[in-house]
């Protein structure tokens, strides 16, 4: 998909290498890093996950050793998280050919209670994992959402997707899947409206992008002017799926961190020690947050855990804090959010404004 060139809508990428970098004529004020040269994160854990993962496929579960089990780690996590990244590289490369007016005007351009609403809902209803919930999240960043309306929509996506709720609703039961779906939209709203605050104070810093835009026009207008504009051909496929992967490198270089580092605690951590481990405890919801901090897994693998937390620990309240607070304490989260954003704060707000929410709910559910 391409823009003809004389439509006069801003249809081209914005950014390159994945940051929040323009040209200089219209860069935000201290928004690019210097690029590195080499970037040895994503070298090394490329190479990594290139080696283990047709090992992994050899091997299976045939043997019990750490080698082993750190290759078919990376073999299964990667069969599952690689067409949420596949398919968030691929509306990052939309998003990057859509007029930022457009974008907002849809999500909710206002800061207040409906544009976190609609970037809660949109959260729910795009069928993505964590890894590609998180380009997607990156990119409307950079298409000038507010950082409230981004966290809403990041807290509100990862196990929210049409295909996980079928499988949590075989796991734990409809009852519980509802109830935990609703939590977590009133844990973002409430996330989203504390950022929204914080801002408003001047304790952490506004999106610079969206100083940028001017007011939006109607949806219906700027939607038939921007129709207008398209061009489909195999030539723009080929430059959306380019765009869609530059603009995806951050979270394509943490997530593959991530995934040698699950691959690794599969290896030293046996999964099934978390049943006998974690009650419906306070010592054992402690363990819970310090688990779900500590493993990597993206939305897919957290699923079954968190199931066996509750079927088989009898703790629905550890389950949910497994779920919820592996999406605000994820480290890959945290690190993209920091690198898109350009500010520790943000990213590390994420976490001291979520989790006491997470575990105050947790230890609510542990009672029934």
């Amino acid at each position: 998909m391409a823009a003809s060139p004389d439509s006069g809508l801003d249809t081209r990428p914005v950014d390159s290498g994945g940051h929040c970098c323009a040209p200089a004529a219209t860069q935000p004020e201290a928004c690019c890093e210097a690029p590195a040269r080499r970037d040895w994160l994503f070298i090394v854990s490329f190479a990594i996950v290139l080696v283990a993962y047709p090992l992994g496929a050899l091997v299976g579960h045939a043997h019990d050793s750490a080698p082993a089990v750190f290759a078919s780690g990376i073999y299964e996590l990667f069969n599952r998280m690689w067409w949420g990244i596949a398919i968030g590289i691929v509306f990052v490369g939309i998003l990057s050919r859509i007029p930022r007016e457009l974008v907002m005007a849809v999500l909710g351009r206002d800061a207040g209670f409906f544009g976190l609403f609609r970037a809660t809902l949109a959260g729910v209803f795009l069928d993505l994992c964590s890894h590609g919930i998180l380009a997607v999240g990156m990119k409307l960043y950079e298409r000038g959402a507010s950082i409230g309306q981004v966290m809403a929509f990041l807290l509100a996506s990862p196990w929210n997707s049409f295909s996980l709720t079928l499988i949590l609703f075989g796991l734990i039961g409809v009852g519980w899947t509802m109830l935990f779906i609703l939590l977590s939209l009133l844990i973002g709203l409430a996330t989203g409206a504390v950022f929204e605050m914080l801002v408003r104070r001047g304790q952490l810093p506004a999106n610079p992008w969206a100083a940028q835009l001017s007011g939006a026009g109607p949806v219906s207008v700027q939607w038939r002017e921007f129709r207008k504009s398209m061009v489909f051909s195999l030539a723009g496929l080929r430059e959306v799926m380019r765009d869609g992967f530059i603009g995806s490198r951050v979270v394509i270089r943490w997530t593959l961190f991530g995934l040698v580092l699950a691959g690794l605690i599969r290896a030293l951590v046996p999964e099934e020690s978390f049943a006998t481990w974690f009650g419906a405890t306070m010592g054992g919801l402690w363990l819970t947050l310090l688990a779900t901090t500590v493993i990597e897994v993206c939305s897919e693998g957290s699923t079954p855990i968190a199931a066996d937390l509750m079927n088989r620990a009898g703790a629905p309240g550890n389950s949910f804090t497994f779920l919820m607070a592996g999406v605000a304490t994820d480290y890959t989260e945290v690190m993209s959010i920091r690198d898109t954003t350009a500010s520790w704060k943000i990213a590390l707000f994420l976490p001291l404004v979520t989790v006491p929410q997470v575990m105050l709910v947790g230890a609510i559910l542990n009672q029934f």
